[in-house]
């Protein structure tokens, strides 16, 4: 790729690549805490990590969203934290 081609390809803002990683590990621990089947048993060991992921990429990124983007993760995190304390029991 030359230096010219470089230039052209449009680089995201944090803030979007941010939402997307936050919201990429949102829906897992979603998904890792579901027992939409009988066969299908929560994996706790796996939410609990992706929660923790999500955590710190919004702590890391706070200080750069908007308002309704931090009150939207904040409240993101606060459902998953609990559905996470639900399972484990």
């Amino acid at each position: 790729m030359s230096s010219e081609q470089a230039q052209a390809v449009a680089v995201p803002p944090v803030e979007a690549v941010v939402g997307e990683v936050f919201a990429t590990l949102a829906f897992a621990a979603h998904a890792y805490l579901s027992d939409a089947t009988e066969e299908n048993k929560p994996d706790l060991d796996a939410a609990e990590i992706a929660i923790d992921i999500a955590s710190r990429v919004f702590e890391r990124a706070e200080p750069r969203l908007s308002t309704g983007e931090r009150a939207a993760m904040t409240s993101m995190l606060t459902e998953l934290r609990m559905a996470y304390v639900r399972k484990r029991g």
